[in-house]
C-alpha cells in the first residue's frame, strides 16, 4: 500500500514542485503578447506615418508638377456639390487646394458664353454618351483675366446604383496654344490667298509644302513636288554658273532675290521676282528656305510696251519725239567730240490731210507706214529716222562732212517719193515731201532749236511750191514768227467779227449781162491789219480752221442774197467757194440746206465753186458728195481748171454746170501761144460736154477779145470790176442794169 502510495505522493511532490511555473506562465505569455502587439502597433504607427509621408511627398510632388506645369487637377464631389481644385498659380494664384460649391464655380470661374456648351459636355459624359469630358472655354485666373484651358476628366466612382458620385481631372492653361493656333490659321490662309507663289524648301533644296498659287503658276501640284529638288523649275535662260552663284549667296548670307525665269511643268516659261530667306529653329540653326515667287511676265511685258510706247511710234515703229531729241543729243555730243556736222531735215508730206480726209484714216494710216518704210530704205540703218506725228518725219544725219552731202540725201529723199506709195496691192497714191534742213553747230547747239529751225525751214519749201527742200536761214526766223502770229490771230478772227465779204461780178458776153458775183472772203485783223487771202487761207485749212470759218461764209452769202433779192435783184447767182476739208469732212449738205433755209433764198440762185485738185484726189467721194449737194438745187463749178490732173472721164460724171479757167492761162494770152492753146481748148471742151465756161482774172481788152472770138460764155476780173463790197456791188449791177450797153 505505502508502496502504491509513494508514487503517488512522489507525483505529488512533483506537482507542487511545478505550481508556480504554472501560475507564471500565463503571465509570460501575456507579456509577450502584450510585447509582440506593442511591437506589431508600434510597427503599424511606423508604417502609417510612413505612408502619411508619402502622401504628403506625393501631394508636395503633385503640387510642384502642377505648378511647374500650369495645370490644375480637380475634384468634383457631386453628391456633396462641391469641387476641389488643386493647381498652379497660373491659374488659382497659389498652390493650394480650393473648394468651391459647383454655383460658385459656374458663376465665378467659367465665362458666360462658354457655361452652356461646357455643361452639355459634362451631361453627356455622365450619361454615358462620352468616354470622358473634354472641353475648351474660358475661365477667370487668379489675376481676373479670362483665359482659354482645355478641361479633360472622368467620373471615378459611383455609388451601387450607377450613380455618380465623383468626377476627377485636370485643366490646362492654352491661351497661349490657341493664340499660336490662331496665328498659325491665320498665316496658312494668307498663305492660301496670296497670289504669289509660295514654297517651303530644305537645306538640301527638296520641296517641303507649297500652297495653292504655287500649283496655279507653276501647274505643278503639291504632290508633284513633295521632296523634289527644286531644280526642276530652272530655265535654260540661266546657265549653270547663275544658278550656282545664287545658292552660294543663300547658304552663304540666308537671302537672295531678284529676277529669274522659271519653267512651268507644261514646258513654257515665265518671268518671276523671286526672294529667298532662310527659316532657324528655337536654336537658331537653319532648317530650311521660304522661297516667294511673284510672276512678272505680264509685268514685264507692261513694262516693255510702255517703255516702247513712251520712245517709238506705235503706227510706224518710228523713234517719236522723246527718242528723236534723246539720239541727236548724243549725236551733238559725238559731233563735238569728233569735230563734224549733225544735220537735222525735217520732212512733211504734201497736202496728206486732203488725201488723209479723201481717202479715209486707214488708207492715211497705210500710207504714213509706206512712208516710213520709203524713208527708212532711203536713208539705212546708220543715221536716225523718226516720226514727231502726223505726217511729219524728221531725219539726223551723223557724220556730216559738208553741206553738199546733206543735199546729195535729200535729193535722193525727194527722188524716192516720185514713185507711188503702196498702199495695198490694188492702190498706190503719189505723194510729195516738203524738207527742212539745219544743221549743227552752224545753226544752232541744242537739238530743240536744230528741229525749230528745220521745221522752220519746211515751211518755207512749203511756200516755195512744195516738192523742194529749204536750207535755214535766219531770215527764215521773221516768215516763221509772222506765220505763227497770224495763226493765233485767225483764232480770235471769227469772234470779234473781223471777216467780211466782197463780191466780184460775173459778166456774160452774149448781151453784157451781170449773171452772177463770186462772194470772195477778206480779212482785216485788228491787231495785224490786212491779210491776203493767199496767207490765211492757207493756214485756216492747215488748222481746220476752214470749217468754221467755211460755215460762217456759206451764211452771209445766203443772207447776203437774200437782202439784195429784198432790193429787186431776183436774176442773180452768188458763188461760194468751198475748201477740200468742207467737201470731205465737214457736214457741207447739211450747213447749206440750213443757210438756204434760214435765208429763204431759192437754192439755184447758189453755185459752189471747188477746184480741179479737190474733186480729183478723191473723184469717188467727192462725186457722191456734189451728187448729194446737186439734189438741194444748187449748181456746181469747177474753179482753177487746167491746172490740175483732170480725167475726162470723171470730169464727164460729175453733176457740175460750170467750169472756170485759171487766170494764169488768161494773163499770157498774147504772150503764150500754148495758154492760148490750152485756153481754146478748155472752152471747146467745156462746150462740147454742155458746160457753161467762165474765164477769170480778165484785166485787159486784148484778152476780151481773144476770149470772145474763142466763144466763152462769161468773164470775171478788174476789166470789168474788182470785188466789192456788198452795197457797192449791189449798186454797181442796178447801175449795170439801168443803162447796159455792149462792153468793148
Amino acid at each position: 500500500m505505502l508502496a502504491l502510495c509513494t508514487p503517488v505522493l512522489a507525483q505529488a511532490s512533483e506537482l507542487e514542485r511545478w505550481r508556480p511555473v504554472e501560475i507564471a506562465l500565463p503571465l509570460v505569455i501575456a507579456l509577450l503578447l502584450g510585447g509582440v502587439l506593442w511591437w506589431m502597433q508600434r510597427r503599424r504607427g511606423r508604417q502609417q506615418a510612413a505612408m502619411f509621408a508619402e502622401i504628403r511627398e506625393r501631394e508636395t510632388r503633385l503640387n510642384l508638377a502642377l505648378w511647374g506645369s500650369g495645370d490644375e487637377f480637380w475634384d468634383w464631389n457631386i453628391r456633396e456639390n462641391t469641387l476641389y481644385r488643386l493647381g498652379a498659380n497660373q491659374l488659382l494664384g497659389r498652390s493650394t487646394i480650393e473648394t468651391l460649391t459647383t454655383d460658385e464655380w459656374r458663376q465665378q470661374a467659367i465665362h458666360p458664353d462658354d457655361l452652356p456648351r461646357v455643361q452639355k459636355l459634362l451631361q453627356e459624359h455622365i450619361v454615358g454618351n462620352t468616354e470622358q469630358y473634354d472641353s475648351e472655354h474660358r475661365i477667370r485666373n487668379a489675376a481676373g483675366e479670362w483665359v482659354w484651358v482645355r478641361s479633360r476628366g472622368k467620373l471615378v466612382e459611383r455609388d451601387s446604383n450607377g450613380a455618380p458620385l465623383r468626377m476627377a481631372g485636370t485643366a490646362r492653361d492654352i491661351t497661349s496654344l490657341r493664340r499660336a493656333e490662331r496665328e498659325r490659321r491665320v498665316a496658312l490662309e494668307v498663305l492660301r490667298s496670296m497670289s504669289e507663289a509660295v514654297a517651303v524648301i530644305d537645306t538640301e533644296f527638296r520641296f517641303i509644302s507649297v500652297n495653292p498659287s504655287f500649283s496655279r503658276i507653276t501647274g505643278y501640284s503639291e504632290q508633284d513636288v513633295i521632296n523634289r529638288d527644286s531644280r526642276i523649275l530652272d530655265s535654260r535662260q540661266h546657265s549653270e554658273d547663275f544658278y550656282r552663284r545664287m545658292r552660294d549667296i543663300l547658304e552663304r548670307t540666308g537671302h537672295w532675290a531678284g529676277e529669274m525665269w522659271q519653267l512651268r511643268k507644261d514646258g513654257g516659261e515665265f518671268l518671276g521676282w523671286v526672294e529667298l530667306s532662310e527659316v532657324c529653329d528655337s536654336q537658331g540653326v537653319r532648317s530650311h528656305f521660304v522661297a516667294v515667287v511673284n510672276d512678272i511676265t505680264d509685268k514685264k511685258r507692261s513694262e516693255q510696251e510702255l517703255r516702247y510706247l513712251a520712245n517709238y511710234d506705235a503706227l510706224t515703229g518710228l523713234p517719236n519725239r522723246a527718242l528723236l531729241l534723246e539720239r541727236l543729243g548724243r549725236a551733238i555730243v559725238r559731233g563735238r567730240r569728233q569735230e563734224t556736222r549733225v544735220a537735222v531735215v525735217f520732212i512733211d508730206l504734201d497736202r496728206f490731210k486732203d488725201i488723209n480726209d479723201s481717202l479715209g484714216h486707214a488708207a492715211g494710216d497705210r500710207l504714213l507706214k509706206a512712208a516710213a518704210t520709203r524713208l527708212q530704205t532711203t536713208i539705212g540703218a546708220a543715221d536716225t529716222v523718226a516720226r514727231l506725228g502726223g505726217d511729219e518725219f524728221t531725219v539726223v544725219l551723223e557724220d556730216i562732212d559738208g553741206l553738199a552731202t546733206v543735199e546729195r540725201i535729200t535729193q535722193e529723199i525727194l527722188s524716192a517719193f516720185s514713185l507711188p506709195l503702196e498702199l495695198d496691192e490694188r492702190h498706190h497714191v503719189n505723194i510729195t515731201p516738203s524738207l527742212g534742213i539745219s544743221l549743227y553747230p552752224d545753226h544752232a547747239q541744242a537739238p530743240t532749236d536744230l528741229l525749230k529751225f528745220a521745221d522752220t525751214a519746211m515751211y518755207q519749201a512749203k511756200a516755195e511750191g512744195r516738192n523742194t527742200y529749204q536750207i535755214y536761214n535766219e531770215a527764215m526766223d521773221v516768215v516763221a514768227r509772222q506765220r505763227t502770229n497770224v495763226l493765233a490771230s485767225l483764232r480770235r478772227a471769227s469772234e470779234r467779227g473781223e471777216f467780211k465779204l466782197q463780191f466780184q461780178p460775173r459778166l456774160r458776153l452774149s448781151d453784157s449781162v451781170i449773171t452772177s458775183a463770186e462772194a470772195l472772203l477778206r480779212w482785216h485783223s485788228a491787231d495785224l491789219g490786212a491779210i491776203p487771202p493767199s496767207v490765211f487761207i492757207p493756214l485756216a485749212e492747215e488748222s481746220g480752221l476752214i470749217l468754221p470759218i467755211g460755215e460762217w461764209v456759206i451764211a452771209e452769202a445766203c443772207r447776203t442774197l437774200r437782202h439784195w433779192r429784198d432790193q429787186g435783184l431776183n436774176e442773180i447767182t452768188v458763188g461760194i467757194n468751198i475748201s477740200v476739208l468742207q467737201l470731205l469732212r465737214g457736214d457741207l449738205v447739211k450747213q447749206l440746206g440750213s443757210a438756204i433755209a434760214a435765208s429763204a433764198v431759192p437754192a439755184n440762185r447758189i453755185e459752189l465753186e471747188i477746184t480741179e485738185s479737190m474733186v480729183m484726189q478723191n473723184a469717188q467721194q467727192a462725186t457722191d458728195v456734189l451728187n448729194r449737194l446737186r439734189e438741194l438745187g444748187v449748181s456746181l463749178a469747177i474753179d482753177d481748171f487746167g491746172t490740175g490732173y483732170s480725167s475726162l472721164v470723171y470730169l464727164k460724171r460729175l453733176p457740175i454746170d460750170t467750169l472756170k479757167i485759171d487766170k494764169e492761162f488768161i494773163a499770157d494770152l498774147h504772150r503764150d501761144p500754148d495758154d492760148e492753146a490750152i485756153t481754146s481748148t478748155i472752152l471747146a471742151m467745156g462746150h462740147s460736154l454742155g458746160l457753161n465756161v467762165v474765164a477769170e482774172g480778165v484785166e485787159t481788152a486784148g484778152q476780151l477779145e481773144f476770149l470772145r472770138r474763142q466763144g466763152c460764155d462769161q468773164i470775171q476780173g478788174h476789166w470789168f470790176s474788182p470785188p466789192l463790197d456788198a452795197d457797192d456791188c449791189l449798186a454797181f449791177i442796178r447801175q449795170r442794169q439801168s443803162g447796159a450797153t455792149p462792153t468793148g
